[in-house]
């Protein structure tokens, strides 16, 4: 038969030199294919072999299996609490702002104020002058616009370990001191001068022998009268304008001797002479060492919003595709995880060990052509409802005390994918074997101080609030 080239090297001619190395070379090869084939196959027999020895002894509950769930729906809402507690406050803020989202956003608060140092000059004294000093943290809206605030004095005490929300209101004495101007252009982390009318100082010295504190007192006791029964604070207002501006201030005691006036960043000084003609300065700290009773006030009115972005829904149940969150205690998502709650009254699934439980929240943003890490806030921070109706953080926040970031937690901003992600293993593992007062699979999201707001993704939005859980059962 013909014979083509490639067939030469093994035709049958005694003449070729290479004839049996060649057909010897290719059966070895064949050859210790084979037996490797047959080693590989007889050492997975034995070892699947020996993994199989004694299981047929051991019970059931011995084994353990990881599963995985990504069907467990997750719903978020839009909701408002118009009273919440605001005591003791570690910022303030005073002003206004319009949010074509969330409306108009107006804040006050209501303060002591604490002396300096008891008084010890003459009974007679001249005021020459009052200044206000405050350092600003932040602003927003109209700070290239003069304004004008409002100091009125309250007619009842407070109490640094009482409760109050944001929506009370002051009880007021006559005594206002209005059109006090603000100047324009403050920014954030600034101080600010105010020069307050001299009938402000004239009240404060009207009795000078009130001007003490009863000794080894922190907190009032109506029996032992002193300077916080006889000058019992302010309610501090900012006028209303057409270009509104918010400001912040940090009135929590400060660290010692973080500034050039004592401790104190934050205070009124009353210039005078006593009737020696000595002059001197008299002080009222807004931010002592010895905290002061102090309350915020918010109020929110989403009528005011631009009708096309409008928020539609709050406090209705409604699923819409976005969700709201917004600072000074404005509105907040609840977010509802109701496969956790069949998931807990399943009985054929037994314990469960989660592995991981972790929400992913994106964030709905329109203009992408700005960094979101300057729109949004960048972190946020989950809370539950007790049987009580008492409000905590969720236990994942503070699982290490020495984290003081709270890494595992999370909550941060991820500026790449735009979206935010809460670790909660604790809490749904405390939720599934009935632990820690936790009588839901809701949660709330919310910011604990901050002046951005954020809209999220929700529901039936193309990319929602997902829920990823891995659990181990026994």
């Amino acid at each position: 038969m013909p014979i083509m080239i490639f067939m030469t090297r093994y035709s049958n001619s005694y003449r070729h030199k290479h004839r049996i190395a060649s057909e010897l070379q290719l059966f070895t090869r064949i050859f210790s294919l084979a037996l490797f084939s047959l080693f590989a196959l007889i050492t997975t027999s034995c070892e699947k072999g020996i993994l199989k020895i004694g299981t047929d002894l051991l019970p059931n509950e011995d084994f353990v299996s990881i599963s995985s769930i990504d069907t467990l729906s997750v719903f978020s809402y839009t909701m408002y609490d118009e009273v919440i507690r605001s005591d003791n406050p570690s910022v303030s803020y005073l002003g206004q702002i319009i949010d074509p989202v969330f409306g108009t956003t107006s804040a006050d608060f209501v303060t002591q104020l604490r002396l300096n140092a008891k008084w010890t000059g003459t009974a007679k004294v001249t005021i020459d002058s009052v200044h206000l000093y405050w350092h600003v943290l932040s602003t927003i809206g109209g700070a290239g616009t003069a304004h004008t605030m409002k100091l009125t004095e309250i007619s009842e005490i407070i109490y640094p370990d009482s409760v109050y929300y944001s929506n009370k209101q002051p009880v007021l004495t006559t005594n206002t001191w209005d059109n006090l101007k603000i100047p324009a252009g403050i920014k954030g982390d600034t101080s600010v001068f105010v020069k307050l009318p001299k009938e402000f100082g004239e009240r404060i010295f009207s009795d000078p022998s009130k001007l003490f504190y009863e000794p080894n007192r922190v907190h009032f006791n109506p029996a032992f009268p002193d300077f916080r029964s006889y000058f019992k604070g302010l309610y501090v207002q900012m006028d209303p304008s057409t270009d509104p501006l918010l400001l912040s201030l940090y009135l929590s005691p400060p660290v010692s001797g973080s500034s050039t006036h004592g401790a104190s960043t934050n205070f009124i000084a009353i210039f005078l002479k006593d009737s020696l003609g000595v002059a001197s300065e008299f002080d009222l700290i807004f931010d002592a060492e010895a905290k002061n009773a102090a309350y915020n006030r918010y109020s929110h009115d989403y009528s005011t919003a631009t009708p096309s972005l409008r928020i539609k829904h709050i406090n209705d149940n409604y699923k819409d595709s976005l969700s709201y969150l917004q600072y000074l205690n404005g509105v907040y998502t609840k977010i509802v995880i109701p496969g956790l709650e069949k998931l807990k009254t399943d009985g054929t699934l037994g314990r469960i060990a989660v592995n991981k439980a972790r929400l992913v929240v994106p964030v709905h943003i329109t203009d992408t052509t700005k960094d979101i890490s300057t729109l949004v806030p960048l972190q946020l921070v989950l809370r539950y409802k007790n049987s009580a109706g008492v409000k905590y953080l969720v236990p994942d926040y503070g699982m290490s005390a020495y984290d003081q970031t709270h890494q595992f937690f999370d909550g941060t901003l991820d500026p790449i994918n735009r979206v935010y992600k809460f670790n909660i293993p604790q809490f749904v593992q405390s939720y599934l074997d009935g632990k820690g007062d936790i009588v839901k699979p809701e949660l709330e999201i919310y910011q604990g101080s901050g002046t951005k707001n954020v809209v999220f993704d929700a529901n039936n939005n193309k990319t929602p609030v997902k829920f990823e859980f891995t659990y181990t059962k026994f």
